[in-house]
């Protein structure tokens, strides 16, 4: 075959010139745009590689956005949280100073202005916000947390950091957890506000050989305590009564009246005061003592539980009769509250040998103008002010400690261990009486009864004309006794407190329209601390006045000891013990009562002067410590959170370099390998030219 110069040419220059453009074109490419290749064409598999690192940096980069947003929330509530504890540092040491007796009434206001001062301060504190949102409201960062009254109007959501697949983290502390939370391994501590003195002491014609003018102490006897009208320490009759009434850790109701004899030690009766709330020989589960002002305190030794409550009344009938050995409370009221009016014979009661000894004491009006308030338990009138009727006492699920809400039913929270049908509510009456919206007295119950009695029903009558309470279920109901729920026994009482009662007695849709009625009147809600209240929404200053109790309140004493007692099922609205110590934190009520204690000059709780359910400063000291505690133990966690989100960056910015390191390798150009291969490249296409040229050369001269 024939070589023709045609040939040489295709095969040193047509393929070869174009395999080399080709790849110097490429390595050209690679050095403008430091890249390996352009399209996925170019190399599938780097290509594919290039694109899970690229989706893994955006990934971490998101990562590392989130935690840097969540870490500037935990870091400002951290420093704010030292602010807290500057400050309550400096109330405490105000307090302590407060308790001083060298105080007088000038300083103890200064202290007490300061403290005020500091209280704002804490306030602007738990508002603090960045960027217009604030960090204390949980979830609800457009809502100021904290109104001027204490009040949180957050919530408890909390707020999570994205960190990596299924990982979050918390960075926020919400306002409840804050000012509502609850310390667990705290126990429950309530005192009486009534101070006793020796009363024996006051009058020097009472004294016998052996009494003494001391204060009274656990060894003074109960005639020290409860007086008496002669000389003589009976040793034989146990004439003096002591009734009394609580809720034990568990949430179980207790009626006690306990008989005790002028000699007896006061020893004695705190021993017997503490076997009704569950202590014997081999396990105490609370703790009962007397202070330096003679009040009563009771510590729970269970540690959770804010179920614990405690009243108490004595009684002595000096004629020597049966008047103080009563089974029923209201019998009582007969009596001489002031002992000095016995004594002196000045005494306006019906029966002005009878001392009723008051122990607990409080503002709430009695149901019935004849009650004398002191010997009340939970037959009280809720509190009035402006448009809101208010109880005080919280309800709490039996199981969990937690608030009740709408949706709790009442069997949840009630003591079913209580007649009449022990286990369940059915047979229970609630009385529900006062004066509605347009200021007209009413009297109305709540009838619990299982499905099988026909269903819970209420009246206005006493019992004559019963409505159903219906339920929500197909078809309509009269609702089962332990189904109620606290959104159906509120229904009950918004219709009968703004006077819109169904137009029949067991129709489902005149029921729901009277509910709608009374709504645009007034609303019947618990609060966040699980307490019924009753808002008038047409007026500033409500003509209505509510009692909520048990039909067995102030009943149900037994003849003897621990024999055959019926207590209420649950409380509503209580004359009971002042709370010093509680699981349940509300941190700026808690400044407040501490700081009212200061301005009110007293250094225990007294009935007498100030506020009458106030805690004394001896007693605010132990809760500035619970709240101190409490807010340690919060900073505590938002540094933890803060140290998670810190460690998260890091990591996160570590995997971000390594993973952009790693893309790198994998897509971008190594200019100094593409450089020699430019070169390499560009002098075999020289040469290529070179050897084309002088074969170019050698076909002419052939040729010539």
């Amino acid at each position: 075959m024939r070589i023709t110069p045609s040939m040489y040419y295709k095969s040193l220059y047509a393929e070869q010139n174009s395999q080399i453009n080709n790849k110097l074109f490429d390595v050209n490419k690679q050095i403008a745009s430091g890249l390996k290749i352009q399209y996925a064409k170019d190399d599938v598999s780097t290509f594919a590689e290039t694109m899970r690192l690229d989706n893994e940096i955006v990934a971490l980069g998101q990562i590392q956005k989130s935690t840097e947003s969540g870490y500037k929330v935990s870091n400002q509530s951290d420093e704010v949280l030292n602010e807290f504890v500057t400050s309550m540092k400096r109330m405490k040491t105000l307090l302590i100073s407060s308790a001083n007796g060298t105080n007088d009434v000038t300083s103890r206001d200064a202290i007490a202005a300061e403290m005020r001062g500091i209280e704002t301060n804490l306030k602007t504190l738990a508002n603090t916000s960045i960027n217009g949102q604030y960090i204390f409201s949980g979830s609800a960062i457009d809502i100021k947390p904290i109104s001027d009254d204490g009040t949180y109007n957050g919530n408890d959501v909390a707020m999570n950091a994205f960190l990596g697949s299924n990982t979050q983290q918390q960075y926020n502390v919400s306002g409840a957890q804050l000012f509502l939370g609850e310390e667990t391994l705290t126990r429950r501590s309530v005192t009486t506000n009534v101070a006793n003195s020796n009363l024996i002491a006051n009058y020097g014609t009472l004294k016998s050989a052996t009494d003494t003018n001391n204060p009274l102490s656990v060894d003074s006897n109960i005639r020290d305590m409860m007086g008496d009208t002669d000389n003589v320490i009976d040793s034989i009759n146990s004439k003096h009564k002591f009734y009394v009434r609580g809720v034990r850790s568990d949430g179980t109701a207790f009626s006690e009246k306990i008989a005790m004899r002028d000699d007896e030690k006061i020893d004695a009766l705190l021993t017997h005061i503490g076997n009704a709330f569950g202590n014997t020989l081999g396990n105490k589960v609370v703790n009962v003592s007397m202070n330096g002002s003679g009040q009563i305190v009771v510590d729970d030794k269970i540690k959770g539980s804010s179920k614990l409550d405690f009243n108490m009344v004595g009684a002595v009938d000096f004629s020597g009769g049966a008047a103080a050995d009563v089974t029923n409370m209201s019998l009582l009221d007969s009596g001489e509250k002031n002992f000095d009016k016995i004594m002196l014979g000045t005494s306006a009661a019906a029966n002005p040998n009878l001392y009723v000894k008051e122990f607990v004491k409080s503002p709430y009006g009695s149901v019935g103008a004849s009650n004398i308030s002191g010997l009340l338990y939970d037959k009280t009138q809720f509190s009035v002010v402006g448009n809101t009727v208010s109880s005080n006492v919280a309800q709490i699920v039996k199981g969990s400690n937690a608030f009740a809400t709408s949706s709790t039913k009442i069997s949840e929270v009630a003591d079913l261990s209580q007649l009449p049908s022990v286990g369940s509510l059915d047979g229970t009456q609630f009385k529900l009486s006062g004066t509605n919206t347009s200021g007209t007295a009413f009297t109305a119950q709540i009838d619990f009864k299982n499905t099988a009695g026909g269903g819970s029903t209420f009246s206005l009558d006493g019992g004559v004309t019963n409505y159903k309470i219906f339920d929500v279920g197909t078809p309509r109901a009269a609702v089962d006794a332990d189904a109620m729920t606290y959104q159906q026994m509120m229904d009950v009482m918004n219709m009968v407190v703004t006077g819109n009662i169904p137009a029949t007695t067991n129709t489902a849709a005149d029921y729901d329209s009277a509910i709608i009625s009374s709504n645009a009147v007034g609303k019947t809600s618990l609060s966040y601390d699980g307490k019924i209240k009753f808002g008038d929404l047409n007026v500033i200053s409500t003509k209505a006045t509510i009692a909520l109790y048990d039909a067995n309140s102030g009943t149900g004493f037994p003849p003897v000891s621990g024999v055959g007692s019926t207590s209420s099922v649950m409380s509503f609205n209580s004359n009971n013990a002042l709370t010093i110590r509680d699981p349940k934190t509300d941190f700026f009520k808690t400044i407040n009562e501490v700081i009212t204690a200061v301005e009110d000059q007293k250094n225990n709780p007294d009935s007498t002067i100030g506020n009458m359910r106030n805690v004394g400063i001896n007693n605010a000291m132990a809760m500035m410590d619970d709240l101190q505690g409490h807010i340690y133990t919060t900073q505590s966690q938002v540094g933890a959170h803060s140290n998670t989100l810190t460690s998260s960056l890091q990591r996160t910015s570590m995997l971000e370099l390594s993973t952009k390191t790693l893309r790198s390798s994998v897509i971008d150009t190594d200019l100094a390998k593409a450089s020699l291969e430019l070169t390499q490249l560009t002098t075999n296409y020289n040469a290529m030219l070179s050897t084309v040229g002088k074969i170019s050369k050698l076909s002419l001269v052939n040729y010539l």
